[in-house]
């Protein structure tokens, strides 16, 4: 998604366009705090006879990093558009910090950023110049210094936004979108093309994000970023909310069997093992390649270190995995063969 022109900005903020509003400030503080930064039931949006997003449930407490993930065409662009107040439900309940987006006020929009896939910037101005421009448009925005040492770019802000690196572009990103001090803050694909040396510090930087108390909805692709930032994660595929849990829970990732794999020394084969272990074994019983599927890890491995023990052999490549998030993932949102996708264009 690109970052919308600054004069949809300033249509969304209900406001006249002037750098700094002279009106009284809207009250931001007096109302109650709703229970979640965000809730949604039975949302649905088609287009036309395409049915994007099928009723989906959402609780997002406060103080949280939820990660969003789907596939292309799943809904989750719609459901994100319609929770940043891009667009209208057909139907169903949604409240994010306690109004519906769709028509909430200025001193609403104030309490949200959004840090979006693309967003060219005002190339021309230096880094500073864009914050203090940014912090224009807010009634109480946080310092531009302050905001600048948050994301990184304390020594960067006399440099053009066109001199930047990928990386610090990115940081200043996240920089205007805070500088309005915002309670919840949206990340779409934060990292996107950025090398593993890059991706890794923007993750450092996201989570100091949490000293801030700030609510944190994330969308991406990368599983591992999902799995490093986020408290909990919630998969849309086909316009419905497949599973909700932890990076640890997701998908009963913590129930799922562990995979204990290594190879045999000379002269033993997999059929020599103990019936325990044997009854666990995932291959043929002879050759010396062992691949056994375990729901109790710790006391199996025990179990095979006793077992070699006896035999006085050894082995040097034992191999210990549960599923991966991105294999829990996969099998979430694998499409049945022969089913109906959503639509032609993703949503």
């Amino acid at each position: 998604m690109k970052r919308p022109s600054l004069a949809r900005i300033f249509a969304a903020m209900d406001t006249p366009t002037q750098i700094r509003p002279q009106a009284a400030a809207p009250d931001l503080g007096t109302r109650p705090r709703a229970e979640a930064a965000i809730s949604v039931r039975g949302l649905r949006k088609s287009y036309g006879t395409v049915e994007a997003v099928r009723g989906i449930d959402l609780d997002v407490p406060h103080g949280e990093i939820f990660a969003f993930l789907g596939p292309n065409g799943a809904g989750k662009t719609t459901t994100v558009e319609i929770l940043e107040g891009f667009q209208a439900a057909d139907g169903g309940e949604v409240a994010v910090l306690g109004a519906d987006p769709a028509r909430a006020p200025r001193g609403w929009r104030e309490r949200v950023g959004i840090v979006l896939q693309e967003s060219p910037g005002e190339i021309e101005l230096t880094v500073r110049e864009c914050l203090e421009f940014y912090a224009g448009l807010y009634t109480a925005p946080r310092g531009v210094d302050e905001t600048l040492a948050q994301v990184g770019l304390g020594g960067a802000g006399e440099q053009k936004a066109m001199e930047l690196s990928g990386g610090q572009r990115r940081r200043l990103d996240v920089a205007l979108a805070l500088i309005g001090d915002p309670e919840l803050l949206f990340l779409d694909e934060p990292t996107t093309g950025f090398d593993p040396a890059a991706r890794r510090e923007a993750w450092e930087m996201l989570s100091g994000l949490r000293a801030l108390g700030k609510t944190i909805f994330l969308t991406t692709h990368y599983m591992e970023e999902a799995e490093r930032l986020a408290d909990r994660i919630a998969v849309i595929a086909d316009g419905e909310i497949v599973d909700v849990g932890t990076p640890r829970t997701i998908g009963n990732r913590d129930h799922a069997d562990t995979e204990i794999s290594f190879t045999l020394p000379e002269g033993l084969r997999p059929r020599d093992l103990p019936a325990d272990l044997l009854a666990l074994l995932d291959g043929p019983a002879d050759g010396r390649e062992v691949l056994l599927r375990s729901v109790a890890p710790l006391p199996d491995l025990q179990r095979l270190g006793a077992w070699l023990d006896g035999r006085g052999a050894e082995i040097t490549d034992l191999e210990v995995l549960r599923p991966s998030l991105e294999e829990v993932y996969l099998d979430l949102t694998a499409t049945p063969q022969g089913a109906a996708t959503n639509g032609k264009e993703p949503v």
